[in-house]
């Protein structure tokens, strides 16, 4: 089970299509807590990248995550909880967003169940075709990482009510000062 902090950073990561910043949202709405949408902290570079179906290298993805990682920082320094979304696929891209309070939510799901997730979604930079490039570079994360896995099984309002649960976290104050 992941530590949590009394003012903790949930970092939802996993492969596109599978769902993060859809829980994200809800999950942050439902706290009352900070959000951010780490595709928006893509330099306009790998988004025109991506865009052209071409996968991003550890080149194009170390300033993103230095970008995440700060937002991270922020948050913690100052004892804000925050949601933020990131695909976080490798380790080493995690030890770069990892800190005290930090708490990775890996939604898991099978290419298949993604693939369908990803045909059905419009307007997004992501094309399906970069999937399998996305699953092979996954790397679950393991012991030595404060996370918790989450079946992309469920409706999203089950998923983020799941991790509300399941990290024991304060619903009641969302929308209060």
């Amino acid at each position: 089970m992941a530590k949590t902090a009394q003012h903790p950073v949930l970092v939802i990561m996993g492969v596109s299509g599978s769902g993060k910043s859809t829980v994200a949202g809800l999950l942050a709405g439902r706290l009352g807590w900070d959000f951010a949408e780490g595709d928006d902290l893509h330099p306009q570079s790998n988004v025109a990248k991506m865009h052209a179906g071409q996968p991003l290298t550890d080149d194009d993805r170390w300033p993103w995550l230095e970008s995440i990682a700060g937002w991270i920082r922020q948050h913690s320094e100052s004892g804000t909880p925050g949601v933020v979304t990131c695909s976080a696929l490798k380790k080493r891209y995690r030890d770069v967003l990892r800190g005290e309070g930090v708490v990775f939510v890996f939604l898991d799901g099978s290419k298949d169940r993604i693939s369908d997730r990803l045909a059905s979604r419009h307007g997004h930079f992501m094309p399906p075709a970069l999937l399998e490039s996305q699953f092979e570079a996954l790397e679950a994360p393991t012991g030595d990482e404060n996370f918790i896995t989450l079946s992309v099984s469920l409706a999203p309002s089950d998923e983020a009510q799941e991790i509300i649960d399941r990290l024991h976290l304060d619903a009641s104050r969302a929308g209060q000062p």
